[in-house]
């Protein structure tokens, strides 16, 4: 019987952040804080409320502060615990311990296909989601996307899974646009093909392709044969193309708030909206908004 857990989730964070510069020259991109939270642990904590147990986290050489946040320190905690810091303490015991994490260095950085790929010897044969690191979503208590999607993959008998949401169909040609071949409904499509950032006239839907995917471990094998393509880099959607030809597989338009936090617009919409959502803060960001004089 074909195995449908998923109990693996692949982190793509290798990329430079050249859209932040000058910050991301001193600290990753996906360690930029929303509120008092790294972008990466909000996406780290959808796939871990999603049923995720190991996370393989993809970095470059120079990423050690990502590597840091998710290490057990337990001499610091004792420091905190000592100076009366007791919740302090539990908070960044629970930060590193709340999923095994694993790290693999992508040395080259030659797209996001090639980025899964180094995740291949870790993976080994299991079922696994990949999420971008610089996509965020807000969701409802147990509807975390991750969990969605990971479902829908059940659902499909192990087939793989391309998440995302309709978008408006002006904005359509900035992603990859799904060409539909069967509504198998409950949000769940058959995929006849993706079409890469279409003119606005020539797009085949309005479902859009936004960073998170489940694949079983056959996806690899795919990975290997893709030739290089735009900007010399192995490009995930050429491997999903190429995997097409011989399975099925599906797109699910999954319920959640996504932010863009490698936009900077995206970014800070992403700050406000969390902070609103805090009981802890809310009442002082409204306030602060009524009082701008814009």
């Amino acid at each position: 019987m074909r195995n449908l857990d998923v109990k693996w989730a692949v982190i793509p964070c290798a990329g430079n952040g050249t859209r932040f510069l000058p910050i991301t020259k001193g600290i990753a991109k996906e360690m930029c804080p929303i509120v008092d939270r790294p972008t990466l642990d909000y996406i780290v904590q959808e796939v871990i409320d999603g049923g995720v147990t190991d996370i393989v986290l993809i970095v470059s050489v120079d990423k050690d502060d990502i590597k840091r946040y998710y290490t057990y320190n337990p001499e610091y905690e004792q420091e905190l615990i000592a100076k009366g810091k007791v919740e302090a303490a539990k908070l960044i015991h629970e930060v590193a311990t709340k999923a095994r994490f694993h790290y693999v260095t992508q040395y080259e950085l030659l797209g996001l296909g090639h980025a899964v790929l180094q995740a291949k010897k870790i993976i080994g044969d299991n079922n696994f989601i990949v999420c971008c690191g610089d996509d965020i979503c807000t969701y409802k208590k147990d509807e975390a996307p991750a969990k969605q999607l990971i479902d829908a993959f059940k659902r499909s008998e192990g087939n793989t899974i391309v998440g995302g949401q309709t978008v408006p169909h002006e904005n359509i040609c900035r992603y990859g646009c799904m060409d539909i071949k069967k509504d198998c409904g409950s949000h769940l499509y058959e995929l006849k093909g993706i079409v890469e950032k279409p003119a606005i006239d020539k797009a085949t839907s309005d479902l859009a392709s936004l960073g998170k995917w489940v694949f079983s471990p056959k996806i690899f094998k795919y990975l290997e044969k893709t030739p290089r393509g735009a900007g010399g880099e192995i490009q995930l959607t050429d491997a999903i193309a190429l995997l097409m030809k011989d399975e099925p597989c599906y797109f699910y338009d999954f319920v959640g708030k996504r932010y863009d936090c490698g936009d900077k617009l995206g970014y800070l919409t992403a700050i406000i909206d969390v902070a609103l959502s805090r009981e802890d803060l809310k009442e002082g960001v409204i306030k602060h908004i009524k009082n701008l004089k814009i």
